[in-house]
């Protein structure tokens, strides 16, 4: 039996709409979508990680990974905002200041 995850920033959820998803909150959610998704390690995915060196994501697997952002969080993400992510904690900034923004419309 799976648990029921609440996608970031749902609606559905008073604690994360509050919060506005922490940085914590983000990256533990990131590290299960990178371990489920790309079948990684939990323990290799830190803030620091280098998506490409470190994790072997491919530009495929970015998309893969942006595709499901966008699912879990509700927000876009552009091509030109994805090409300057190179570590994990890039993702977690990048989906923090949009949920952020969101937030503030």
């Amino acid at each position: 039996m799976t648990a029921s995850r609440t996608p970031l920033g749902s609606e559905d959820s008073a604690s994360l709409r509050a919060s506005l998803a922490s940085r914590d909150e983000i990256l533990a959610r990131l590290r299960e979508i990178l371990a489920e998704s790309f079948e990684l390690e939990a323990a290799r995915i830190t803030a620091e990680a280098r998506l490409r060196e470190e994790l072997d994501l491919d530009s495929i697997d970015a998309i893969d990974l942006a595709v499901r952002l966008e699912e879990e969080t509700g927000i876009k993400l552009a091509d030109d905002e994805l090409h300057g992510v190179r570590r994990v904690g890039d993702v977690v900034e990048l989906v923090h200041a949009k949920l952020a923004g969101r937030a503030a419309q």
